[in-house]
């Protein structure tokens, strides 16, 4: 894997942008509208929400894995806790 595959974070927080102006996953705007309603400034939360998608790049890179809607759907729902922080 070479340093050009792997996206910055800059392109992650512009993927999400993407995903809430497409409406899809529409769980992406529906968490970001959880987020700001209990308080979250927007651009935290949209970079919350970033380190939820840069899980499933990651595998996808990294592992050869294929995007994962549901794993990333119940990282969105964790949101602002972040468990995969403390995973091994």
């Amino acid at each position: 894997m070479q340093d050009e595959d792997i996206m910055t974070g800059d392109m992650l927080v512009e993927t999400v942008e993407n995903q809430l102006e497409d409406g899809n996953p529409i769980k992406v705007k529906e968490t970001l509208m959880r987020l700001v309603m209990t308080g979250t400034p927007r651009e935290e939360a949209i970079q919350m929400i970033a380190c939820a998608l840069s899980i499933e790049v990651f595998d996808v890179v990294k592992n050869g894995g294929s995007f994962d809607l549901k794993r990333y759907s119940e990282n969105l729902d964790a949101l602002p806790d972040m468990p995969w922080e403390f995973e091994d």
